[in-house]
């Protein structure tokens, strides 16, 4: 199986009903999943030009899930159910 990275956008005060609905998803990859973690918080841009602050806001990444999937088509798949704040993104992670 491939790895996959999911990364989670947008942040908003999760509710009871969110949290449960993060948590039912969570558990229905659980045999898939390598490793997965929040980023709270803002962060900083670093580039040639300089360093930008980023708030938290809708368009923050806020989430990381790693998994192993067959194809980007079943990480998709995967990942279409869980619950969506913004918008989901999926990669395909490079190994040696």
């Amino acid at each position: 199986m491939k790895k996959f990275m999911f990364l989670s956008l947008g942040f908003e005060k999760p509710t009871p009903e969110m949290m449960g609905a993060w948590e039912k998803w969570f558990e229905s990859i659980s045999d898939r999943m390598v490793d997965q973690g929040g980023l709270w918080g803002g962060g900083r841009e670093i580039t040639k030009d300089g360093t930008k602050e980023l708030p938290l806001g809708l368009d923050s990444i806020t989430g990381f899930v790693v998994f192993h999937a067959e194809s980007l088509d079943e990480a998709e798949k995967l990942s279409r159910a869980c619950p969506v704040v913004s918008s989901n993104r999926v990669y395909e992670i490079m190994t040696k």
